[in-house]
């Protein structure tokens, strides 16, 4: 495997920089890196700009306003957009449904679902997890019988992130009793404004509405929002999953992250000494600085793998698994370096640095909010035991 960028990959990466350096509007990067919670308009402002540059759905292909980069230009894109400050890309449309339209769904669907994915007028989010079933996909309840031209939907779904302002939700319901669990579920599209739907805000451990709870009653779903065969969503929901999976590791985040930290450290004084001299912290640092360039030296690994006309099956578990470990310890070390400046909530605690002087809102509240919302990343999206269990199946035949 050859790590080094190409000429062709440094000229990209210099035409990303340029792009960066002159669209990226300056009040949405800041919020970015001061972990301050961007809002619905912010996101599409950024999506507006993207889509008008041609660089938004970077895994679509060009006959429905793709990019079709290859492995190593989104690599590159990621980590430079974490490096600038660039807003995530809210995944539920573009990254997630859109490849299972793309792959399983009909030209009817296409031609309906993927201009207005790009266009913003659709905001999409994912009917997954249920009460009773979350890493465990297989046990969802949620039920849609055939009612002529229409399914009936009753059942509920929860940690819908971001539904609060979605108009689209993709589903798993269970359209088959009858057979083995994963053969009896199918993959919906449901309009969020149909009858009988009801959004329920959950408040997440950093005081933020992000996560909901959705409830079906009696909604009547027209049959043609079917995507593929009845009973086949089981195919279409881990097709999904392995793209969310990849994306939830975050190895540019990390990086980006990472910076920040010694920054903080270099800041914070302990002893009347820079903490990050500090033998004890140093070596927290350097450890998850050294955890951080193995994968991202194993996400290179298999990004060649997929330039070699590779699938990412485990890999992509393997990779969710300690890409969110990583993200989770370099927000557990900044919390750390704030000390009790870190206290969630309490407005004074925000206020004055070790030395009597003011802290700014970067290093304080929403770092503090940052670490309590990031405490999900090791379960969503599967948990990390549910990946171990997938990585030893696979890899070792356990």
């Amino acid at each position: 495997m050859n790590i080094n960028y190409t000429a062709e990959e440094l000229a990209f990466r210099d035409e990303v920089r340029a792009f960066l350096d002159e669209k990226l509007p300056t009040d949405i990067a800041e919020k970015v890196k001061g972990f301050r919670k961007l809002s619905k308009e912010d996101h599409l402002r950024w999506q507006k700009i993207l889509t008008a540059q041609g660089w938004y759905a970077t895994h679509w292909p060009e006959q429905y306003g793709g990019v079709e980069w290859s492995a190593v230009q989104k690599h590159i894109w990621d980590e430079e957009s974490c490096r600038y400050g660039v807003p995530r890309t809210i995944p539920f449309g573009v990254n997630m449904v859109a490849p299972v339209i793309i792959k399983f769904g009909n030209e009817a669907q296409k031609q309906q679902y993927l201009p207005r994915i790009l266009s913003g007028e659709d905001w999409w989010c994912q009917g997954y997890s249920e009460p009773g079933a979350g890493s465990d996909l297989a046990s969802v309840k949620t039920r849609a019988v055939r009612d002529g031209d229409h399914y009936i939907v009753n059942g509920q779904k929860t940690w819908t992130t971001l539904g609060q302002h979605a108009n689209m939700i993709f589903c798993l319901v269970r359209t088959n009793t009858e057979v083995k669990a994963q053969e009896g579920i199918s993959f919906l599209l449901i309009d969020m404004n149909t009858p009988g739907i009801t959004v329920r805000p959950i408040i997440t451990l950093d005081g933020e509405h992000e996560v909901n709870e959705v409830f079906f009653e009696d909604v009547k779903v027209p049959v043609e929002n079917l995507v593929g065969e009845e009973d086949k969503g089981w195919t279409y929901a881990k097709y999904l999953l392995t793209y969310e999976r990849t994306g939830i590791a975050g190895i540019g985040i990390s990086k980006a992250a990472l910076s920040h930290l010694k920054a903080l450290a270099s800041r914070r004084l302990k002893n009347g000494r820079p903490l990050i001299e500090d033998p004890g912290f140093s070596q927290r640092i350097a450890q998850v600085e050294i955890d951080l360039m193995a994968a991202a030296i194993s996400n290179l690994r298999i990004i060649a793998a997929v330039e070699g006309g590779g699938v990412p099956g485990a890999e992509s578990s393997m990779l969710k698994v300690r890409g969110t470990e990583i993200r989770q310890a370099i927000n557990d070390l900044a919390r750390r370096a704030l000390g009790p400046y870190a206290i969630p909530f309490v407005e004074e605690e925000f206020q004055l640095d070790y030395d009597g002087e003011y802290l700014s809102d970067e290093f304080a509240a929403p770092l503090s909010a940052s670490y309590f919302n990031n405490r999900k990343l090791s379960i969503f999206g599967g948990s990390n035991e549910i990946q171990k269990n997938i990585v030893s199946k696979m890899i070792l035949g356990l």
